[in-house]
């Protein structure tokens, strides 16, 4: 049985920080990229950072860079995003998904995803 289970939302400040967590299992989780999106109401769900297989790779997006660090432990299924310098525009469900291809552009690609947490951040 395939989980991903995402953890570490809440309430923040602006300028706070936050540390996502999503635990894996049911999939030999070193064989998947791995991804972070978020979707706020009205809003397509967006990419936000990914990474390869093992670690060394990752990619964010634009609206991230330099606040947001992705990463992974393959000895415990789990896979991180590090969130500095929250803003309110940052405030979103936010859910991780898995990949067999790696870190693909298209939605479509990605095989897991996780049930999301919620992340609001205030001024």
């Amino acid at each position: 049985q395939v989980q991903l289970v995402e953890s570490g939302g809440g309430s923040v400040q602006a300028g706070g920080s936050l540390r996502l967590s999503c635990a894996a299992s049911g999939f030999t989780f070193s064989s998947y990229g791995m991804s972070w999106f978020r979707q706020a109401p009205g809003k397509e769900r967006e990419f936000v950072a990914g990474i390869n297989r093992g670690g060394r790779s990752t990619w964010s997006a634009d609206s991230v860079k330099g606040r947001f660090t992705i990463s992974r432990d393959n000895a415990k299924n789990t896979v991180y995003l590090q969130m500095n310098s929250l803003k309110p525009e940052d405030t979103a469900v936010y859910y991780c998904a898995a990949a067999k291809t790696g870190v693909p552009l298209i939605l479509r690609e990605y095989d897991y995803w996780g049930q999301g947490t919620q992340v609001t951040v205030s001024s």
